[in-house]
């Protein structure tokens, strides 16, 4: 009876199909080649996590990175707001249909009666880009001009968030800050409270985010990354240009770990924060395959047709990707704090292997 026990085990094992590994040897080899400084976590249900870090949070005193390493999340703030912005429709709080005015009744640009907030939050509302610097030399040599120096919310929607559309609304996709700072400021008026705190009562505290938060200037954050940016000009790392982080506001303030992204990341797509119907806009690709808050696409893993979201981040050298595949059930975070290793790559390697 044993040995047929034994048979039986044996001839299962042999038959079941194969999980997906972690690809450990990759992730290692890859960062090591690439010069990857940051933290790495690999979400499975019914799995342990895979979580691993590299390189050093500080160079010049070489702190090394840790699991509990916090960093800059930079874009993946978009995701948050989203959400946020979300939880207000399936309150009956807010009409996605709706343009600026609505909510924002002394808003000043031209397009506050056509804009709507579905068009603020795809990228198609027309508005002139916040950002004008294209590249690292052209900040080296000319600063950031809206990050370096100190502004209100309030301030940043008047001064960069109004000026008149230079698209029509909900024909061209421009990845713009500025359409999400106008979110955030949507969010703030609909609650009567600041953003950050809407985020800490609505997401970060429900999920016991506890490392995750809104960054400041005057902030002095335990085990917060430095970020070091890459210079093409000296081919080496440098520290990153003195900035205002707030300024980033809605769009890219927040910083996390690789833990609280995973349990956010759970949450979302487990239906705790949003119904599904919630997530089914959010994740309707519109222009350039994005939809709210997120890139949504369809593509080839493992050799197989897959969908999957991806939230990437960067700002300096502060590199963020939060990636979900819906079967199987993947989601992977890597956070960075150099701008050393192309982390669109590296997650796109990292789920090819690890569906497999």
């Amino acid at each position: 009876m044993k040995l047929f026990l034994s048979l039986v085990v044996l001839l299962l094992a042999h038959t079941a199909p194969a999980r997906a590994a972690v690809p450990e040897a990759f992730i290692e080899a890859y960062a090591k080649q690439h010069g990857f400084s940051g933290s790495i976590r690999i979400s499975r249900p019914g799995k342990p996590d895979y979580a691993r870090s590299f390189g050093l949070a500080n160079l010049a005193f070489e702190v090394p990175n840790r699991t509990q390493t916090k960093y800059k999340i930079a874009s993946i703030t978009k995701l948050f707001t989203a959400t946020l912005i979300l939880q207000l429709r399936e309150q009956g709080k807010l009409d996605l249909e709706r343009p600026i005015r609505t909510y924002l009744t002394d808003y000043t640009g031209r397009g506050g009666d056509t804009i709507t907030v579905h068009q603020l939050l795809n990228h198609t509302s027309g508005l002139p880009n916040f950002d004008r610097v294209t590249d690292a030399a052209d900040a080296i040599r000319n600063g950031l001009p809206t990050y370096q120096k100190p502004y209100t919310s309030d301030q940043l929607l008047v001064d960069f968030c109004s000026g008149d559309p230079v698209h029509a609304p909900g024909t061209t996709f421009d990845y713009n800050n500025g359409d999400y700072v106008v979110l955030g400021k949507i969010i703030e008026r609909l609650y009567g409270a600041p953003y950050e705190r809407v985020l800490k009562e609505k997401i970060l505290d429900p999920l016991r985010m506890k490392d995750s938060g809104f960054l400041h200037q005057s902030d002095v954050v335990a085990g917060l990354a430095d970020t070091y940016f890459y210079r093409d000009d000296l081919k080496a790392l440098s520290p990153d240009l003195p900035a205002y982080p707030e300024n980033w506001y809605a769009a890219g303030a927040l910083y996390s770990t690789t833990a609280d992204l995973a349990r956010f990341a759970q949450a979302l797509f487990g239906r705790k924060l949003l119904r599904q119907e919630s997530l089914d806009r959010m994740f309707t690709p519109g222009l350039d395959d994005y939809g709210y808050g997120l890139w949504s696409y369809d593509t080839k893993l493992g050799g197989v047709p897959r969908r999957v979201v991806k939230r990437p981040g960067r700002i300096m050298g502060a590199q963020a990707q939060l990636f979900h595949v819906f079967d199987p059930d993947l989601t992977i975070v890597v956070l960075a704090n150099t701008g050393a290793a192309d982390l669109d790559e590296f997650v796109a390697r990292i789920a090819e292997r690890a569906v497999e």
